[in-house]
């Protein structure tokens, strides 16, 4: 079923919002729980969207990523995370940084079983349901990936950092202040796409096995 922009628009905000936000607001109840109140301190522990959309990443360039195709891209305001004050900074950092994708695999299931109800929805709502459901599979999906590549400061490079013996933990960590730039390079370059497509493929088959 071709879509047109107004209506991919309509089937991804939600998902997308979604998606993003309560990714954020995971890393923040998941550091409050270990010891930082950094960002619960300024209020970024909610499900509220607006505490956490960034004008660009969650926005635009959602919405050039459906214009143009390829992944579907973006991000919100990161919560603020005080490494320093989790109780055990080191092992605490692979929790924290787990949260946000961790999430997304919930929030994939979770919409993998509306996609698998929405036949028994009213006709009014099936197929929207049934679309919508689709595109939040896939974007949690994404952003699961994404957020797992060992990149700082992807939550996969935090991991990375957590897992490492202390000098190869910091010396890798330093990556950070190019981290984002990479991400750009690898993105416009067609590499990103090569190197996740395989991985999102696979997950949602995977999740397509478990509940279907």
């Amino acid at each position: 079923m071709e879509l047109t922009l107004i209506q991919k628009i309509s089937v991804y905000a939600l998902p997308v919002i979604f998606a993003i936000t309560v990714h954020e607001a995971a890393h923040g109840y998941v550091a409050k729980y270990f010891g930082d109140m950094t960002a619960y301190a300024q209020g970024r522990i909610s499900f509220n969207p607006l505490r956490h959309i960034d004008p660009v990443g969650t926005i635009l360039v959602p919405l050039l990523t459906l214009l143009v195709g390829g992944i579907l891209f973006g991000w919100a305001k990161p919560v603020p995370v005080n490494f320093g004050k989790l109780r055990r900074p080191k092992q605490d950092m692979l929790w924290v940084a787990a949260a946000g994708p961790v999430s997304n695999l919930i929030m994939a299931i979770m919409w993998g079983l509306a996609l698998k109800f929405s036949p028994a929805a009213p006709e009014a709502i099936s197929t929207p349901l049934s679309l919508m459901a689709q595109a939040g599979i896939t974007i949690n999906v994404v952003l699961m990936v994404l957020n797992l590549l060992p990149l700082p400061p992807l939550d996969g490079g935090r991991i990375a950092v957590s897992l490492l013996p202390h000098r190869l933990a910091y010396q890798f960590s330093q990556v950070e202040r190019y981290g984002f730039v990479i991400l750009l390079v690898l993105m416009f370059t067609g590499i990103l796409g090569r190197i996740l497509g395989p991985l999102i493929d696979a997950t949602i088959g995977l999740l397509t096995w478990f509940l279907f």
